[in-house]
């Protein structure tokens, strides 16, 4: 059996007309269909057929596709005659809820007036798929800046924009320089009253349907008077496919101790780090989240 989603009215019309034309042309039954699909393994039920050829579903998935490329064959039809007209998916795979990982009902409720003074729902209907996110530091030990590179994908309705945070736990800050480098736009700035909290609205260059994806890069840049920061990091408050964090120290500045302080809602865990002769490293997760995912640093010996 597979598992299919409601098409697009154009996208389902084309591809069952020609499914259904195709059909008739050949002079065979769906039942002869299922048959044949069943003796090569591509066991597809007649009420899956049956839904494809009325446009009340479309195939989903690689099983699916290939029971379509399948059925090409069995139909005497040119190869990607069907696959063609199908469309991409309009799946957003499992995401779970959304979730911060913020032990701290305070801080919590920053983020939320900060979402709100940027005019953004408190929980957006958007989720990074995946993530690279660079951080240079300094020849003074402390971050200079990060890039990050997101995939970005709406889980439902459609957005125009998406904000992001810049968070500093206990520590009030001068708001850092937010840049959009591609992508979009910044349209709005906000800065908690407890400095805590710092975001940005980002407006996206095109409008993002159901399950559509575009990719968006920014950078944060942190002015004169800031407080030395000596962490990086990435939180995510779905699920995200891909997290890559990679961090590149200063050749002259290299850090005596290191540790990954992996954060979830239920856990927070503390993992010592090593170089090992490198002036770079890197931290990788796949199908994680929510959670925040950080990097600290220091020199003498740890605290």
């Amino acid at each position: 059996m597979f598992e299919e989603e409601s098409a697009g009215v154009d996208e389902k019309v084309d591809f069952a007309a020609a499914l259904s034309t195709a059909i008739l042309a050949r002079g065979v039954t769906l039942a002869w269909l299922r048959e044949r699909l069943a003796e090569s393994g591509n066991r597809v039920s007649a009420a899956t057929l049956s839904y494809w050829r009325s446009g009340a579903r479309r195939p989903e998935g690689p099983q699916s596709m290939g029971a379509i490329e399948q059925i090409e064959s069995l139909l005497d039809l040119d190869a990607r005659a069907l696959l063609s007209l199908i469309g991409p998916t309009q799946r957003v795979g499992p995401i779970g809820p959304p979730q911060y990982p913020m032990e701290e009902g305070r801080l919590e409720q920053a983020v939320a007036e900060t979402f709100i003074a940027l005019d953004a729902p408190v929980i957006d209907p958007a989720r990074d798929v995946a993530t690279t996110a660079v951080t240079e530091v300094g020849s003074d030990g402390f971050v200079i800046s990060r890039t990050t590179r997101t995939l970005l994908q709406s889980t439902s309705g459609t957005i125009t924009n998406v904000p992001y945070l810049d968070l500093t736990p206990g520590v009030r800050t001068p708001a850092p320089t937010f840049s959009f480098v591609s992508g979009g736009h910044i349209s709005r700035r906000h800065s908690h009253p407890s400095g805590e909290v710092h975001g940005a609205m980002f407006e996206l260059e095109r409008p993002l349907g159901p399950a559509q994806t575009t990719m968006i890069e920014w950078k944060l840049e942190y002015p004169p008077g800031y407080p030395s920061t000596s962490e990086t990091g990435h939180g995510v408050a779905r699920r995200c496919r891909h997290i890559v964090l990679w961090t590149r120290f200063h050749p002259d500045a290299l850090p005596d101790w290191i540790e990954e302080v992996e954060e979830t809602p239920t856990d927070t865990r503390v993992t010592p780090l090593l170089l090992d002769g490198a002036t770079t490293i890197h931290q990788v997760r796949h199908g994680w989240g929510p959670g925040m995912l950080v990097l600290r640093w220091g020199f003498g010996e740890r605290a």
